[in-house]
């Protein structure tokens, strides 16, 4: 597993369907080692922090892998790192395969995975394709959130070491999978409500479900 890419942009105005936007996702790769705090990397930002960083939301990632299904599955030839609108394009780290609470270092940085990534209409309006949010929340090529728990610095290229594998097996995908797709689980949900790395805000989810 590599970090192939840091990817990282302050939220700036969009014309998007007649209204000015404010957003985030436009990122872009950066050359030289960052700075990555609790909150967010350093040159970073959110335009909307009450569905959008914070501590367990405070880097998204994203794997390459993933690049060229969709480059088939929509004809296309022209990503570029970042095209998701995540601060890390990495290597190796599918969604079918990380965990929730899974443990990563990266850098002088230490990870934990709390939450996969679900899209709203600003990646719609970034990727230029109507509909793209739905399409990409029933695909299990989502992404997902690291919480920070040890501040540092990383770069491009660094080695993506897993320090931690979280005993449930909870993948992102299953995770996701659950909580929109199959509500019922219920013995599911009482294992993902066992994870201390989970969200705040998926907790809530769960719970409510329960």
């Amino acid at each position: 597993m590599k970090l192939l890419a840091v990817n990282i942009s302050l939220p700036r105005e969009v014309l998007y369907k007649d209204k000015m936007v404010s957003t985030g996702i436009f990122k872009t790769p950066v050359k030289t080692p960052v700075t990555v705090n609790t909150l967010n990397i350093e040159g970073d930002g959110q335009a909307d922090l009450r569905v959008h960083g914070g501590e367990s939301k405070a880097v998204m990632v994203y794997s390459y892998d993933n690049y060229t299904y969709w480059e088939n599955e929509l004809n296309r030839d022209d990503f570029e790192t970042g095209q998701f609108g995540e601060n890390f394009t990495v290597s190796g780290m599918l969604e079918t395969e990380v965990c929730i609470g899974d443990q990563f270092q990266i850098g002088s940085c230490l990870f934990e995975v709390t939450q996969p990534r679900i899209p709203c209409f600003k990646l719609e309006m970034k990727m230029k394709e109507e509909g793209f949010a739905e399409k990409y929340l029933k695909n299990d090529r989502t992404g997902f959130y690291f919480r920070v728990l040890k501040e540092g610095v990383v770069n491009t290229g660094d080695k993506i070491e897993k320090v931690f594998q979280e005993p449930s097996g909870i993948t992102v995908a299953m995770a996701k999978n659950i909580l929109y797709f199959d509500k019922s689980n219920k013995e599911a949900i009482q294992t993902i409500l066992g994870i201390n790395a989970l969200s705040p805000s998926w907790r809530k989810s769960f719970e409510k479900l329960i």
